[in-house]
């Protein structure tokens, strides 16, 4: 009786260090490459509306190398990314580093922190009309703004927030 219920448990144990053993397999070098991180640290944010995340990953991963007109000879290249809700305009080197960008959105959804600034400062007045603004700098950083058109009735007004809800 000791003997057949010894057998089973030592096959189980044998079999489970030879799976392993053989399910091992060498996978290829893989080198990762993060050029661009900088530039979507900078411009990134939770609150970031996902056709802005969609265009500015595709800039950061754009690469100026792999493109048809890649020479060595330029030192720089331009390229524009345009999506219905908005465009980047984006200044690589010939390494393929994003030095800057100009950037502009239409009707994106607004972050907290500016929604409730405007609602604070003007209570009865909506948005009506809002483009988002940003420029990056490689050396510089990024420069975030709002442009928003509100209404109150007849009557309209323009102002200009910046990300944190401060107006200028």
């Amino acid at each position: 009786m000791k003997r057949s219920v010894l057998l089973p448990v030592i096959v189980l144990f044998a079999a489970g260090y030879a799976v392993p053993v053989l399910a091992q397999e060498t996978l290829p070098e893989v080198t990762v490459v993060a050029t661009n991180y900088k530039y979507l640290k900078s411009v990134g944010g939770k609150e970031v509306s996902q056709p802005v995340q969609l265009l500015q990953r595709t800039a950061a991963e754009y690469d100026v190398k792999k493109s048809d007109y890649y020479e060595d000879d330029y030192d720089s290249y331009f390229v524009s990314f345009v999506l219905p809700e908005g465009q980047i305009l984006a200044a690589y080197d010939k390494n393929g580093k994003l030095l800057r960008t100009a950037e502009k959105y239409g009707n994106v959804k607004l972050p907290a922190a500016v929604s409730s600034a405007v609602a604070k400062k003007y209570p009865d007045w909506r948005v009506s009309k809002d483009v988002y603004m940003v420029t990056y700098y490689d050396d510089k950083g990024t420069d975030k703004k709002y442009k928003l058109l509100l209404e109150n009735g007849n009557k309209r007004m323009k102002v200009k927030v910046n990300e944190a809800g401060e107006f200028f």
